[in-house]
């Protein structure tokens, strides 16, 4: 016999039910709708790929991939995100020069979860990509309009933190780390939103990086600000300002700067040289977005989008490189957030409840109006209405009553009204079982019958709000 503990889903994973789900599909369509707006077209690719196509692409986080056992005589894993999958894509279709493609679709990491901060081991990523030769950063500047777009539809407060793969490079050398060792530096520095210098100070000496190399390193990448500013203070610095690395990153994000002002977005993004993106195929701008009001992020939720520049991953599977930039939307972290602020504010749960309850009453000889209450329910179906009523043939005035519990309008028939070809539409008081005798509704026609319930399901979300 099945245990409870036996039941559960497996670590880092979920159910979703009811109105959890709901927010979740509000949230696809939300980003949906910006993503078509920006010319986006809908891709989708396998859950697994094979293990070839996967290797080489995560550097250090290739240790989360979720391995398959072979089966068929090929060798296949888990993706671990939606880049890798877009690329192979791309390489195999010679055809295609210029892509504007999203996708929303679940992708899974053998990490550690933290469930209540939307750290999940199966979890959604909603990605939107730019793939083509373009002038320089134009496509890198809309990418963060459109995240700067994305969280304002969620009215989350929000900062995009940037950093440049050539600047970071470039800092590296001139501090001293050899070339061989700037993609393992990276990725400890890319601790530093999670853990203090210090920690990643020692993590930098036990990668064999020398004491006096490990504090410049951290002279450099613990700098940050507008745009402009820093900007202004690599070109002050000469032996930055040597490093022909650095000077390439500071001509595209010069370039950048005066895209995000011209798109007014400029005021929600951060100059931030410890962000360093720990996937290895990223190779100029990167960036990740942050919550900034602690009051929209209460489980302290990490980062909720982040995506960069990477030209050269196409072309490591024979194609010639396509350059490529994009930027991959947390689902689940979003998700986290908008239901704190549900909850917090005492919000029902977004559909969870019928908005219309159909009932029907009578005397001694009632027979229950089943069939009425059917034709009715199609009627408000068919206009798009959340409606029920009770699977009984003869429902009691009390049962539906209590069924009706929470929801805002009901539509009551008689046979007396029925006749007429009339209904009584009346608004219910949510939390007040005998409020309905408070409000004697209104009869209306069977014609009228829609209209009518459109205007109280309009007055009643006007009250909530």
């Amino acid at each position: 016999m099945a245990t409870k503990n036996s039941l559960k889903t497996p670590k880092g994973t979920r159910d979703w039910v009811g109105g959890d789900l709901l927010l979740r599909n509000q949230i696809f369509e939300t980003i949906t709708t910006i993503l078509t707006n920006h010319g986006g077209t809908p891709l989708d690719t396998p859950v697994f790929e094979l293990r070839s196509i996967l290797s080489e692409k995560y550097g250090e986080e290739a240790r989360l991939i979720y391995h398959l056992a072979d089966q068929g005589g090929e060798a296949c894993s888990l993706r671990y995100d939606l880049t890798v999958p877009f690329a192979r894509w791309l390489a195999a279709r010679s055809d295609v020069q210029h892509v504007r493609r999203f996708q929303i679709a679940k992708v899974y990491r053998r990490d550690q979860p933290a469930v209540a901060r939307g750290r999940l081991r199966e979890f959604y990523q909603c990605d939107f990509d730019i793939a083509g030769v373009y002038d320089p950063m134009i496509p890198d500047a809309e990418i963060l309009c459109v995240a700067a777009e994305v969280f304002e539809a969620f009215e989350v407060d929000v900062v995009v933190k940037v950093n440049h793969r050539k600047i970071l490079d470039g800092f590296f050398e001139v501090a001293g780390v050899p070339r061989d060792r700037i993609r393992a530096v990276s990725s400890a520095v890319d601790k530093l939103d999670k853990a203090p210098w210090d920690e990643v100070r020692e993590e930098l000496l036990e990668k064999g990086i020398p004491d006096e190399v490990a504090d410049r390193v951290g002279g450099y990448v613990r700098r940050s600000g507008g745009m402009r500013e820093m900007l202004e203070s690599f070109a002050s610095d000469a032996e930055l300002r040597a490093n022909e690395r650095v000077m390439e990153g500071v001509a595209d994000m010069t370039l950048l700067a005066s895209y995000l002002v011209a798109m007014g977005v400029a005021d929600r993004v951060s100059f931030d040289l410890s962000l360093a993106r720990g996937l290895d195929y990223y190779t100029g701008l990167i960036y990740e977005v942050a919550v900034t009001d602690s009051a929209d992020n209460p489980t302290q939720v990490g980062s909720i989008a982040a995506g960069g520049r990477y030209d050269d991953l196409v072309g490591m599977y024979g194609r010639r490189p396509l350059p490529c930039v994009g930027i991959s939307f947390g689902v689940d972290r979003v998700f986290t957030i908008l239901n704190a602020r549900r909850q917090k504010e005492n919000k029902p749960d977004l559909g969870a409840h019928a908005q219309v309850y159909i009932m029907a009453f009578g005397g001694k000889e009632f027979d229950g109006l089943l069939l009425e209450r059917m034709r009715v329910a199609r009627q408000l179906w068919n206009a798009g209405i959340r409606a029920e009523f009770a699977a009984k043939v003869k429902p009691k005035s009390l049962q539906q009553f209590d069924a009706a519990e929470g929801v805002p309008v009901a539509v009551m028939l008689g046979q007396d009204e029925l006749e007429a070809g009339q209904v009584l539409v009346k608004r219910l008081h949510v939390g007040d079982k005998n409020a309905t005798t408070k409000d004697k509704g209104q009869l209306v026609s069977r014609e009228d019958l829609v209209k009518e319930v459109r205007k109280l399901l309009e007055s009643a979300t006007l009250e909530q709000e």
